[in-house]
């Protein structure tokens, strides 16, 4: 990719009167979108109106730039046009539309006058800019309606150099994207590769020329010869020891990250005045949110805290039973998982529960001690490497779209002179 820095410059240069925007070429134009475009709305439209083999296309503000909410038979729009989601979404949120299609109310729709000589795809990318750095002082969020649309500034080069522009980021934006999608795909592939080393070693061990025995249980298979069987009732006692003033660390159970402090997860969720009551785990406890354990929702806790009343809190009979970390990745592999998902009870599957008593008549296939904690030293060199890996591939996806952003704004800003030859290239 060509060094932004090194790109070509316009040779003159004037103030745009827009502070945030600075200097622009001198025959470009700043215009407030009302001067350019029919400002409207899409309308309310009813679950009852998308029908599976409708023939229109319709956006809202969940649906991206090739992307479909579902289809109704009528349709309001049959121009080129752009629209942007209004209220209850990002800024930045601005595509190009063609054809025939729909658009919901929180989409706001801008339609070109015929003399307005711009071309939908540079403002677009304009917009997308722009709209990126828009916050209402009223509210938390970037919300741009009608009105603030109307008064929006944005840059108006010649439209021969809009085409240009326009045609130049598409064919370098998709580029990006390609080289983006390679990357996450290539991450994909890692994580399933941790995936297998881990659910291999911990299910079946190191030494792939061990003997081998039937376990006796048909979901588990086959085991090396010399691991125990058991079931969790000879393994483990259910815990239900309670707070008596809810100040020890709130701790969350999920299929993605197990046993965390609630202060880590990066999400909304409902906060309880008073938390005395709540179950007690300490270090090593299995601790199983009984709600989503069809999902792998489970983990082993290295800390003391207090759960929801609802969740499992399970302790080791014998110390030294299972390496923790082993313990957690055998009852989050494949095999377990869909244990909990059969013999969970419920009538819905976001609806299952499952129970202690379904964990304690569960067998389970395992080594010694001495054994987990070899395995679980060779799985932490192996997925070193592969986070590694991962981290990597996500640094460069980053990087890439930092540079996409940059180009972005580089291109509609005439901070770079998009050329004829940089087109064809």
């Amino acid at each position: 990719m060509m060094k932004i820095s090194e790109m070509p410059k316009y040779e003159v240069y004037k103030d745009s009167g827009v502070e945030w925007l600075g200097d622009i070429p001198e025959t470009w134009d700043i215009k407030k979108i009302y001067h350019l475009f029919r400002i409207g709305r899409g309308r309310v439209i009813s679950q009852q109106e998308l029908v599976e083999n409708g023939e229109y296309p319709v956006y809202s503000s969940q649906t991206k730039d090739d992307g479909v909410l579902g289809y109704i038979q009528t349709y309001d729009f049959d121009c080129e046009q752009i629209t942007w989601t209004t209220d209850g979404a990002n800024a930045g949120t601005v595509f190009h539309r063609s054809g025939k299609h729909n658009c919901t109310n929180v989409c706001g729709t801008l339609q070109p006058f015929k003399n307005s000589h711009v071309n939908l795809k540079y403002i677009t990318y304009a917009l997308s800019d722009i709209t990126r750095f828009y916050k209402r002082p009223d509210t938390n969020g970037a919300k741009i309606m009608n009105n603030e649309m109307a008064h929006v500034k944005v840059m108006a080069p010649p439209e021969n150099e809009q085409t240009r522009i326009a045609n130049y980021l598409d064919k370098k934006t998709a580029l990006i994207d390609e080289a983006i999608s390679i990357k996450e795909k290539q991450i994909s592939l890692l994580k399933e590769r941790k995936q297998i080393i881990i659910q291999q070693a911990v299910t079946q061990g190191l030494d792939p020329n061990v003997p081998m025995k039937d376990s006796g249980v048909d979901w588990i298979g086959k085991i090396p010869d010399h691991w125990e069987v058991r079931r969790a009732k000879y393994i483990f006692d259910e815990i239900d020891e309670r707070s008596k003033n809810g100040d020890e660390e709130l701790l969350s159970v999920s299929h993605m990250t197990g046993v965390t402090p609630r202060s880590e997860k990066n999400v909304s969720m409902f906060m309880a005045e008073d938390y005395t009551g709540s179950k007690l785990c300490i270090e090593n406890d299995l601790v199983i949110n009984i709600m989503w354990a069809w999902m792998g929702a489970l983990g082993v806790s290295d800390r003391v805290g207090i759960v929801s009343p609802s969740y499992g809190v399970f302790r080791q009979k014998l110390k030294n039973t299972f390496n923790p970390t082993y313990l957690e990745y055998l009852l989050k592999s494949v095999k377990y998982v869909e244990y909990y998902n059969k013999v969970s009870t419920g009538l819905h599957s976001s609806r299952l529960r499952f129970y202690g008593h379904m964990l304690f008549a569960m067998k389970m296939g395992y080594p010694s001690y001495e054994e987990q904690n070899e395995i679980m030293a060779y799985l932490h060199e192996q997925t070193k490497r592969i986070d590694l890996a991962i981290d990597s591939q996500l640094a460069q996806i980053e990087k890439l779209k930092e540079y996409k952003t940059t180009l972005i704004n580089s291109a509609v800003t005439g901070k770079i002179k998009i050329t004829p030859e940089m087109v064809e290239q």
